[in-house]
């Protein structure tokens, strides 16, 4: 579609040349431009600049939209969400009220294996359509481009299906999708006291079959304590990157065991999670060329410490804000809320949470060059928000401000 977006009130363009941003003085410029304009093009920004400046000829073919009224901003980039699972895990939620704490929900039963048990029995079919239903939902709230783990199987059979399920979604939706492969997620009670087994598993036959099938492009691991030590995460990740993938770490969640170095030590493109991060790691980070992962809806649902997100951005280390959306810790895919709890709860300018959604949740998937900012010659991914300010996004939370969707160049009617 060839789409011509003129009179915008204020379009919010994050312009970056690919790169992700490091320091805070660096998110807090957004490349504001008031009463724009942008044209589309075979899927592309080829044009963006004040309306007053718009001079080219448009063909009589070319479908218009009249945005005075409106907001835009680039479409959001999910970098971390679980969102092919079956079940729902609502009785945990009520535990939790009633002072259960996240181990002493596993132990009852509940937790990741209580998931796994349900989305073994589910069908790709059935898989499919519950994740189809949240894909939906994420783009009418601005989310274009969104990274799904598996991890919800822990055996052979159930990770395939997952990652199966998660390819299908990719080819047959408009979002784009990244699968990462997630077999290290929680030990599976088959191997309960035998973690290196699973291991082994894993490193042996799972991994060479996925990179031998292209079903993903990430290996993630999620290293903690009554998890995965970092010396298994260590083997897994070395399997891993003589096969091809690129490496995401689950990092420093529930305490602090060196998952950050790790990341470091393996050239993950993000280390997740870091709500136990320590100022060691930070200062480490800050010599990688990593992206900072923060999930602020975690800490929010669970009502736990946030990560230190002011001290990663003022040590100059490129942050990203995910929803980690999943049926145990964050049951919400809205990225403004995620801005919102950001905002409130860990410090940030609206600017970075800004930046921390689009262009770097896009480097965090190393998609930075390619969308993420509104630039000539990028995908058109862009949202216009029925709102006064970009501002008003995350300061009026809890409601959906999307007018329109354009994704890749197409309007979407909802």
């Amino acid at each position: 579609m060839n789409l011509l977006i003129k009179n915008i009130k204020q379009l919010v363009a994050v312009r970056s040349d690919g790169k992700p941003y490091k320091s805070g003085t660096e998110m807090r410029n957004l490349g504001i431009i008031e009463h724009a304009t942008v044209l589309i093009q075979k899927g592309l920004f080829s044009w963006i600049g004040p309306s007053a400046e718009f001079s080219q000829a448009v063909d009589d073919d070319i479908d218009v939209i009249d945005a005075s009224d409106f907001v835009a901003l680039p479409g959001f980039v999910d970098s971390h969400t679980h969102t092919v699972f079956a079940g729902s895990r609502e009785n945990e939620f009520a535990m939790r009220t009633e002072g259960k704490t996240y181990q002493e929900i596993a132990e009852a039963g509940g937790g990741i294996l209580s998931t796994v048990r349900a989305t073994r029995v589910a069908s790709k079919k059935e898989l499919k359509k519950l994740a189809r239903h949240h894909l939906d939902a994420m783009l009418r709230q601005g989310t274009t481009t969104v990274e799904i783990k598996s991890g919800y199987g822990l055996n052979e059979d159930a990770e395939i299906k997952i990652l199966h399920t998660i390819n299908e979604l990719a080819e047959e939706s408009l979002m784009d999708i990244v699968p990462t492969f997630l077999g290290a997620h929680a030990i599976p009670h088959e191997f309960k006291g035998n973690p290196d087994d699973y291991v082994d598993l894993i490193c042996k036959r799972m991994l060479p079959y996925i990179a031998k099938h292209k079903m993903a492009k990430f290996c993630d691991a999620f290293c903690e304590q009554e998890y995965f030590s970092v010396e298994q995460c260590r083997k897994i990740f070395e399997t891993a990157k003589l096969l091809g993938f690129g490496i995401k770490i689950h990092a420093d969640q529930l305490s602090q065991i060196g998952a950050s170095k790790l990341a470091i030590e393996v050239g993950a493109i993000s280390a997740d999670h870091l709500e136990q991060i320590d100022d060691a790691g930070i200062s480490a980070l800050k010599h990688s060329e990593i992206i900072a992962t923060v999930l602020p809806c975690v800490s929010f649902f669970l009502h736990c410490g946030y990560p230190p997100a002011r001290k990663i951005i003022d040590a100059g280390i490129p942050l990203a804000i995910a929803s980690n959306f999943n049926p145990g810790s964050c049951m919400s895919y809205s990225m403004p809320l995620m801005m919102t709890i950001a905002c409130t709860q860990m410090s940030l300018t609206p600017e970075e949470a800004i930046c921390a959604t689009t262009i770097n949740g896009a480097a965090a998937l190393g998609l930075s060059s390619i969308l993420g900012s509104i630039e000539v010659g990028k995908q058109a991914d862009i949202i216009l928000y029925n709102v006064p300010d970009y501002r008003y996004l995350i300061y009026h939370f809890g409601t959906n401000h999307v007018a329109k969707v354009i994704k890749h160049g197409t309007y979407l009617e909802f």
